[in-house]
C-alpha cells in the first residue's frame, strides 16, 4: 500500500530553503534542473528540508538517483518515454508521477506505473500558445483511471476555474512562489 498520495505540487528549479518553509505542510515538491547536472548535496539539502516538514519531495527526471538518495520518488516529463526500469527494485513507498499533454502519452504514464498524471498545460502559459482548458483537460482526464493533477497556467485570476476541472489536486510553479495564495 501506497502512503497518502500528495495534491499539491510546487516544481522548484532552485533551493530557496526559506521559501520552502512558508509553503504548506500538504505541498510536495518536485525538483527539475533540466540545465545542469544534478548535484547530490543540493538534492540531500532539499530532501533535509522537506524530511523535517513532513512534506514529499521528488527528482525529476533521474529515477536511479531518486532511488540511491531514498527520496519519495521521481517525476517523469511526458518526454521521457523509457519502460528501461525494474518497478521490483522500488521501495513500497516510492511513488512514480509524470506528466502528459496527450492521450498517447497518458498510456506511456501508465505503462510507466506511474500513480499521478499531471495533466498539461490547463490555462494558457508564457511558453507556449497551446493548452487545454477545462473541457479538453476533463475529456483527456477520462483516457485514464489514474488520478490525474492539473498543471499550468494557474494563477489567482483563474484559481476557481480550478472547480471545472475533474482533477486529484494541481501542481504550479508561479501559484506558489506568491507565498499568499494558500
Amino acid at each position: 500500500m501506497h502512503s497518502k498520495l500528495p495534491k499539491l505540487f510546487f516544481f522548484i528549479n532552485t533551493y530557496d530553503k526559506n521559501h520552502i518553509r512558508k509553503l504548506p505542510k500538504k505541498v510536495a515538491i518536485i525538483f527539475r534542473d533540466y540545465e545542469t547536472e544534478y548535484d547530490e548535496g543540493l538534492i540531500l539539502n532539499i530532501k533535509r528540508t522537506c524530511l523535517k516538514q513532513g512534506r514529499k519531495f521528488f527528482l525529476s527526471n533521474n529515477l536511479k538517483l531518486a532511488i540511491k538518495l531514498d527520496l519519495d520518488g521521481a517525476y517523469l516529463p511526458s518526454f521521457n518515454k523509457s519502460m528501461n526500469f525494474n518497478k521490483s527494485n522500488f521501495k513500497k513507498k516510492f511513488i512514480i508521477v509524470g506528466s502528459a499533454h496527450s492521450v498517447q502519452e497518458i498510456k506511456i504514464k501508465e505503462q510507466q506505473g506511474v500513480k499521478l498524471i499531471f495533466l498539461s498545460p490547463l490555462f494558457k502559459i508564457n511558453k507556449n500558445n497551446k493548452f487545454l482548458n477545462p473541457i479538453k483537460f476533463n475529456l483527456l482526464a477520462a483516457k485514464t483511471n489514474i488520478k490525474v493533477i492539473a498543471l499550468g497556467g494557474i494563477n489567482q485570476l483563474n484559481f476557481k476555474k480550478l472547480n471545472l476541472v475533474k482533477s486529484y489536486g494541481f501542481a504550479g510553479i508561479s501559484y506558489f512562489i506568491n507565498q499568499n495564495n494558500i
